[in-house]
């Protein structure tokens, strides 16, 4: 691990070099662990379990007591400073140390609050330091996906398949949203996932037209949709997967529905490789999905990145335009939402290789019927 993380700080230096930056702040969560390995977690936005900074030369990582040990335990390669006051009130003596003239910071981290009690700090001290807000530099190291880290995803989306395989087994009509994603999430948990990437989604009938439904007290009910969006976090990574079921004999839109959402899933699959357009894959299940008569209900973008993060780069969408790379991981997750009668949404991961994708699912999602 310790020659991995070498590596990727050796990358990150190099890019560091072209911001004009001597020195950069890491506070985002999923960053500090991917550039250290340090696994303490921010249990909310404005608490932080620790820092880094980095420089051409040093390592440190910053943090409190509470997570002084565990520091020291797992990163191994930089030198750890416990702060007693805070990060704000402490930091200009540790880039005083490092000769920091110009502090780079993660600007989608650092709030306007933290961002005026260091930079008021930094003037309290006398010291002349620009401080300059930087987007992406790590996260263009993390968008591809070491071998190592594609197989611990394969691992963590194998245990939220199996969750889901047993969840099935249990289904039966009349148990409520909330009781399938407990026993989902209950299900990760027992295959050996650390914890979800997300909160489970379950939603039934109508429900399954808000692709961000929150399981609730509805009952599930013979021949309706039901929608599940789920995914088990292994090692820090996140495994994503959405597959929608019905009970008994789906009704005629169901099938139709469902049969476009497949294979505009399919289709899109079958073009992504390295040196395609992200925007094409989304344009192809678009695309497919209006010519069959649903233009406008399928509303987000086909797929996004996952790894340490939930949420990351590649995003296949409409919205922005990706050259993609071999290594890349992203999800392909097209979907129909028609108001009052429900949705339907699949979705699986895969890893962009040179000649094509490689799926990581082992669930077909071609199977509905439960």
């Amino acid at each position: 691990m310790e020659k991995l993380i070498a590596e990727r700080v050796s990358h990150l230096r190099e890019l560091l070099r072209g911001t004009q930056t001597d020195t950069l702040l890491v506070l985002t969560d999923e960053n500090r662990r991917y550039l250290s390995g340090f696994t303490g977690q921010d249990t909310q936005f404005d608490e932080s379990a620790g820092a880094l900074l980095i420089t051409g030369n040093d390592l440190i990582l910053a943090t409190d007591t509470r997570y002084e040990l565990q520091a020291r335990n797992e990163a191994r390669l930089y030198k750890i400073v416990c702060y007693k006051k805070g990060l704000a009130e402490e930091l200009p003596g540790h880039i005083k140390a490092l000769g920091t003239k110009t502090l780079g910071f993660e600007s989608v981290r650092l709030s306007v609050h933290q961002y005026r009690k260091i930079s008021d700090a930094i003037a309290k001290d006398g010291l002349e330091v620009v401080l300059k807000p930087v987007e992406d530099l790590v996260e263009q190291l993390r968008i591809k996906k070491a071998e190592t880290e594609i197989a611990t995803l394969r691992n963590a989306l194998s245990l939220a398949e199996t969750a889901f395989s047993e969840c099935v087994e249990k289904i039966k009509p009349g148990m409520t949203e909330k009781e399938l994603a407990w026993i989902m999430e209950k299900g990760m948990r027992e295959a050996g996932a650390e914890g979800l990437s997300f909160p489970t989604i379950v939603a039934s009938g109508p429900n399954s037209a808000l692709p961000h439904a929150i399981p609730g007290d509805r009952r599930i009910r013979v021949g309706e949709p039901i929608l599940f969006d789920w995914g088990a976090r292994l090692d820090g990574y996140c495994s994503d997967i959405s597959r929608t079921v019905v009970i008994g004999e789906p009704d005629d839109t169901f099938k139709k529905v469902f049969q476009t959402v497949l294979d505009a899933q399919s289709r899109a699959i079958d073009a992504i490789k390295a040196g395609v357009s992200s925007r094409a894959v989304d344009t192809i299940a678009r695309d497919h999905i209006e010519k069959q008569g649903f233009g406008g209900k399928f509303g987000h973008g086909l797929g996004h990145g996952t790894g340490l993060a939930i949420h990351e780069a590649p995003r296949l969408s409409p919205l922005k335009d990706t050259v993609l790379e071999a290594g890349m991981v992203t999800t392909v997750e097209p979907g129909i939402y028609l108001g009052d009668w429900g949705g339907v949404r699949l979705e699986n991961m895969v890893v962009v290789r040179e000649d094509g994708a490689e799926v990581l699912n082992r669930l077909d999602p071609a199977n509905y019927r439960i």
